[in-house]
């Protein structure tokens, strides 16, 4: 763990936040914790509804009582397509990037069943589905010229901090499988650090202070990310009508998450005398499983007027993560370096590192009210209000002793404490029907989970959502569109001085397609 908490701790890959060392698996739990939008493409199409609405497969992890309203059951199936485009400035310079995923957003299975006769309770109802939580493909890129500093330089601070020689750096990489033990080793052996001449026993003469070659010519930094991977859950639920007044109900969720990432910084020296270029390349692999349990209710205080509410608890997963690296230069050649023209290999790699760790996801609640037009045969207004505690985000890990693993779980407590805030966002949607038609709308405000002057970037979302539907007796299509705007940064290094490195902040917009269709039987 330690290579990662060094590398990575100035550098929240994706969520977008800049962060010291013990912080990175906070913002881990941020990340399998952010939901945006997920059901159907008709509870999509509605800016992501679920609390005073059913009849709908997403009801099984929405509010699962509003699969009390079933009838008769249902399969159904909901292809999706991301969209996104990314516009980063870092330094002075623009780029942008595209990029497009197909996956299944939702597959349901909807058994409805009667009451018993006699019985208040009119049909109980059980679903399972499939659904996405949260996609996390994504790509972007930057660039721009760096006059002030290189990513070589927080490895340079180390080294002199720790106070090293050459013998004691070579002695942490291993030539035979041309691996080292961190970060420092590995730089180190691609000459990326020039040391205090000295002579020692071994005659390996380098020491500190460290310092860097070409270091007055100002270079040409490129970040490329990329992402893949899901968060998704089968959801067991079981509902119940009573009196065709109230209607409840309670289900299980197993999620399911996998996240990789590919992250390369190279430098490109404008008329180096050592290097024409280097680069540091950072590959994550986390996969995890959890589980969590919803409790909903609808109550209906008219024909016209029906209320919900939900409860859901954290989700607790479990997560296994391999950690890649490596460094990688082209020198000049011929060099004046001594060595260098001789170099073993031009890519060192650092040694995997594997770490397990657990999260605790926030604890959801949501409040919402659907007001029916013309008694529904003309349509619906329904809204949301959904409390989201992310402040209550825990992470804990059994890897270290016991002093260790308590330092790392209040480590990451006080991260979360001091990082993210308590929100409640807000979702309204409206439906209108024509014959076997239906059309829809919906916007949803998530507000920002970041405590208030969080490095001065805004990160609340809005969310626009539109959709079609047709339906008869026995068949049902739906499509919608999803539209989001929001802005992240990434900082890929940091150093005492901020004005010696930079931030690249990267504007998002995401578009989301998806096809619900489905039969009743």
């Amino acid at each position: 763990m330690k290579t990662r908490l060094f590398v990575l701790g100035a550098l929240l890959l994706n969520a977008g936040v800049s962060f010291g060392q013990e912080n990175i698996y906070a913002a881990e739990a941020f990340r399998f914790s952010d939901y945006q939008q997920n059901g159907t493409a008709r509870f999509r199409g509605l800016g992501g509804n679920h609390t005073a609405l059913g009849g709908d497969a997403s009801s099984t992890f929405g509010n699962p009582a509003g699969l009390a309203f079933y009838n008769r059951s249902e399969l159904s199936i909901s292809p999706m397509i991301n969209l996104k485009n990314t516009q980063s400035t870092f330094l002075g310079s623009s780029l942008s990037d595209n990029s497009t995923k197909f996956s299944i957003g939702q597959l349901g299975l909807v058994f409805a069943g009667g009451g018993d006769r006699g019985s208040r309770w009119r049909r109980t109802t059980f679903g399972v589905t499939y659904h996405q939580n949260a996609n996390y493909a994504n790509r972007y890129a930057f660039q721009g010229r760096n006059n002030r500093s290189s990513f070589v330089d927080p490895i340079i601070l180390d080294a002199n901090d720790r106070n090293v020689t050459g013998r004691q750096i070579n002695a942490e990489y291993d030539r035979n499988t041309n691996q080292a033990t961190d970060l420092l080793a590995a730089a180190y052996q691609l000459y990326l650090l020039e040391g205090e001449p000295f002579v020692d026993q071994d005659g390996e003469n380098s020491g500190p202070p460290y310092t860097r070659f070409d270091a007055n010519r100002p270079r040409d930094q490129r970040g490329t990310f990329e992402a893949t991977g899901a968060q998704s859950q089968w959801t067991f639920a079981y509902a119940g009508n009573l009196d065709d007044k109230l209607y409840l109900g309670l289900n299980v969720g197993l999620s399911r998450a996998r996240y990789t990432t590919d992250f390369t910084l190279a430098e490109f020296i404008q008329g180096g005398q050592v290097f024409n270029s280097y680069s540091q390349r950072d590959q994550l692999s986390v996969t995890g499983n959890g589980f969590n349990i919803s409790a909903g209710a609808i109550y209906k205080l008219s024909p016209m007027v029906q209320i919900g509410a939900t409860f859901a608890s954290p989700t607790f997963m479990s997560f296994r993560e391999t950690f890649n690296q490596s460094v990688s230069v082209d020198p000049r050649l011929p060099n004046p370096v001594p060595g260098l023209n001789d170099l073993f290999t031009n890519t060192v790699n650092v040694q995997p590192n594997d770490f397990n760790y657990s999260v605790t996801t926030p604890l959801r609640a949501s409040g919402g009210a659907t007001v029916f037009l013309g008694g529904g045969k003309i349509g619906f207004l329904t809204a949301t209000a959904e409390y989201v505690g992310y402040g209550g985000m825990r992470v804990t890990t059994s890897e270290l002793d016991a002093q260790g693993n308590s330092n790392f779980r209040n480590s990451a407590r006080s991260t979360v404490q001091n990082t993210y805030q308590n929100v409640i966002n807000f979702r309204g949607g409206a439906e209108f029907r024509f014959n076997v038609l239906r059309v829809r709308g919906g916007v949803a405000y998530l507000a920002d989970p970041y405590r208030t002057g969080f490095d001065n970037i805004d990160r609340s979302r809005l969310l626009f959502s539109g959709g079609l539907g047709v339906r008869n007796e026995r068949f049902f299509a739906d499509v919608s569109g999803t539209f989001s705007t929001f802005t992240t940064a990434t900082t890929p290094y940091t150093l005492p001085n901020s004005a010696d490195y930079g931030s690249a902040v990267i504007n998002n917009n995401a578009t989301n397609l998806m096809l619900s269709v489905g039969t009743f039987f």
